[in-house]
């Protein structure tokens, strides 16, 4: 089964002078006005689970104003186990911990992940690659935690890279050292992401067809060192990767910038065989990111045994009646849940009668 979040408690965070609320296993839903405080509540899950927070806020932003400082902490309970999880923020410090002992933001994942899904999420097909990009990237960090250190460690070799192509007079042999280490973390982390989204796009596509009633959805992903790269070892993909900065150094020389790289690609979508983000629908486009979002919770059962915890902040109001009823459908098979919402109305009297109803603003 694994863990559970039994019980939520709030210090001086953000809205929130003092705070208590009590999860069930199945489904929570908090209820209540805009502005009353239901997104921070998901904001606080997020942080003990993901060890980060879907609004990258400073340490600073998550106090209350006019304290000093705040607390979060959960109980987690299952399989016999007790885990109490912590994060103390105050201005330019955040601090997790796990039963008393300081642990990394990197580290809360190995407890109880989460798979978070907001309104933004719904445009998921038609942002920027970057917004494609994170989401394949937050979810590696959870499922395994030497995803985040090999794209921290890449990440800091392209800003590197970039700082020498912006000097006047480029030394090229340090350069050579740069594209060296590029290349090596670039393909470390390729291959990790070639990997995870192989596994994730067939789960996609088949829960995608399930939604859609049978539509056909294919993901690809889009790699800027070119096509045919899955299933080439890292040292293979080193080579591509170093002959391909070769191809552009000119270009990265003019611009300034690493313009090829897993830092620049991108993840496309297609439905029945046309661009999902050109010619689909906003009911395709929004059923593919539900499609993506449950195929997240699949997956990361299959990679950790346990289910993560489930945060729908305000999802309801965005989907129409099917779509509802599909995720809802999903919700209901055993997944620890949390939804906030400003109309029950959205829910059958079945799943309230079920479900723990928190109410805020009242």
């Amino acid at each position: 089964m694994g863990l559970l979040v039994t019980e939520l408690r709030l210090a001086d965070f953000r809205s929130f002078e003092r705070m208590s609320v009590h999860l069930s296993p199945g489904i929570t839903i908090l209820v209540g006005p805009n502005a009353a405080g239901k997104t921070n509540t998901v904001e606080a899950l997020q942080l003990l689970t993901a060890g980060q927070s879907f609004r990258r806020p400073t340490p600073a932003q998550l106090v209350r104003e006019g304290a000093e400082s705040a607390r979060i902490d959960a109980r987690l309970e299952g399989d016999g186990r007790v885990v109490d999880v912590r994060c103390d923020a105050a201005a330019g410090r955040r601090q997790f911990s796990r039963n008393g002992k300081r642990v990394q933001a990197s580290e809360m994942p190995e407890s109880l992940m989460s798979v978070l899904f907001t309104p933004d999420d719904l445009a998921i097909v038609k942002r920027g690659a970057s917004v494609r990009r994170d989401e394949l990237d937050d979810f590696g960090r959870q499922a395994n935690r030497g995803y985040a250190n090999v794209l921290n460690a890449y990440q800091r070799s392209v800003e590197q890279r970039n700082r020498l192509l912006k000097d006047e007079d480029v030394n090229l042999s340090l350069l050579a050292a740069w594209d060296a280490s590029v290349a090596l973390g670039g393909a470390t982390l390729l291959a990790a992401r070639l990997r995870l989204f192989s596994r994730l796009a067939e789960k996609v596509s088949a829960i995608y067809g399930t939604v859609s009633g049978g539509e056909r959805l294919r993901c690809s992903y889009v790699c800027t060192l070119g096509e045919g790269l899955e299933g080439l070892s890292r040292e293979e993909l080193r080579d591509v990767f170093l002959e391909r900065l070769a191809e552009v150094q000119e270009d990265d020389l003019r611009r300034g910038q690493t313009t090829v790289g897993p830092h620049r690609d991108d993840i496309a979508f297609s439905i029945e065989g046309r661009d999902a983000r050109s010619y689909g629908s906003q009911g395709q486009q929004r059923s593919v990111a539900l499609a993506l979002k449950m195929a997240e919770v699949e997956l990361s059962y299959e990679i950790l045994g346990s289910r993560p915890l489930l945060l729908l902040d305000d999802v309801m109001s965005e989907l129409d009646a099917a779509r509802r009823d599909a995720a809802m459908g999903f919700v209901g098979s055993g997944i620890q849940t949390v939804i906030t919402t400003t109309n029950l109305g959205y829910f059958s009297p079945e799943i309230l009668e079920a479900a723990e109803v928190v109410r805020f603003g009242e």
